[in-house]
């Protein structure tokens, strides 16, 4: 029983994240790119989690982590973009 419903989880996550990437390629303005990036990764993180739980281990927590800590760093660098127009300051 709780297998099928982290079965049913995934594929929520899998139509999340289709959503999501529909959202990045066809996004009117980059703000709404960028919050689906963002959203993308953290689908990426949850999908990763229920596949630790069906899989009953702990191999991937690194991987989780390493997806959280470049979601951030990028979407602070779009961010950043956005508001100043280049990424690196040459002061």
């Amino acid at each position: 029983m709780f297998d099928t419903i982290l079965t049913w989880l995934l594929l929520i996550k899998c139509v999340g994240a289709l959503l999501c990437i529909i959202r990045v390629l066809i996004g009117p303005t980059h703000s709404d790119r960028i919050a689906a990036l963002d959203t993308l990764g953290l689908m990426l993180i949850g999908f990763v989690g229920i596949l630790m739980i069906l899989q009953d281990t702990m191999a991937y927590t690194e991987v989780i982590l390493v997806v959280a800590i470049l979601a951030f760093i990028g979407s602070v660098a779009l961010a950043k973009y956005l508001e100043r127009g280049n990424l690196f300051d040459r002061d």
